[in-house]
């Protein structure tokens, strides 16, 4: 006589069918001994709405011919979440997000506001997630629900992708050293701008704008790449080296 699912929520409420034979004109199903409300009932499956408790219970029928022999129901407490790692992503989604805490080997999805995603489980105290594409940048709540309940707690920032529109001056001497602004959108959290690959020492101005100082380069064209916290954008061949003067 199999029982599906066999664990829930501490709180109750779960939905839970049992079936076997035998099982019409059910009366009783009890978990431990408290009853559980029956909900529908036919001669192979009897369905209920599972009692609160704790631990682990023994599930019986009783129906007009007697009482069945128990199966075991699992209660499962409700998930507690510690950290969440990152805390903020690219809007676009796709990022991987690790939440730790405990109670957490039944979980089933982990929504970001709306959206839900479904988990990797680690172990216990750890799970992974991809988040999912979020429909604007800003906060969303996070929550991760189990068989023993869902518990909210985190924040999660999406942020946009980053737009370089253009640079000034465009060209400077290949010894470096020259400052330029850069000009562009969703500026705010840069944490790296490269011309042809060399870092550059920035400033953030705004959320349009950057103070750049150029590091030495080779004379020629080369892109510009800033990074944020939303993903990256290069302006290709945006600023020109220039050789220095020789006689």
């Amino acid at each position: 006589m199999p029982i599906s699912p066999n664990q829930g929520s501490t709180a109750g409420g779960t939905t839970v069918t049992i079936t076997g034979t035998n099982l019409g004109g059910a009366s009783a199903v009890k978990f431990g001994t408290k009853n559980a409300a029956i909900t529908a009932n036919t001669p192979t499956s009897v369905t209920v709405t599972s009692p609160s408790g704790t631990g682990t219970v023994p599930v019986t029928v009783t129906t007009p011919g007697g009482t069945s022999n128990p199966l075991q129901f699992f209660y499962v407490g409700a998930p507690f979440k510690s950290t969440l790692s990152p805390v903020s992503g690219v809007t676009a989604g796709g990022d991987t997000v690790t939440i730790t805490g405990t109670g957490l080997t039944t979980a089933s999805a982990v929504n970001f506001g709306a959206t839900a995603a479904t988990p990797t489980v680690v172990n216990d105290g750890r799970l992974t997630v991809t988040a999912p594409a979020g429909a604007a940048a800003g906060p969303v709540s996070v929550s991760v629900t189990t068989a023993g309940g869902t518990n909210n707690g985190f924040t999660y920032t999406y942020i946009d992708a980053p737009t370089v529109v253009s640079l000034n001056p465009t060209s400077g001497p290949a010894s470096g050293g020259t400052v330029v602004t850069v000009t562009g959108t969703n500026l705010s959290t840069t944490t790296s701008v490269d011309f042809g690959g060399t870092l550059a020492p920035f400033s953030v101005l705004s959320d349009t704008s950057l103070s750049v100082v150029t590091p030495p380069g080779t004379a020629g064209a080369v892109d510009v790449t800033v990074t944020t916290s939303g993903g990256a954008a290069t302006l290709d061949d945006g600023y020109t080296y220039l050789a220095g003067p020789g006689i």
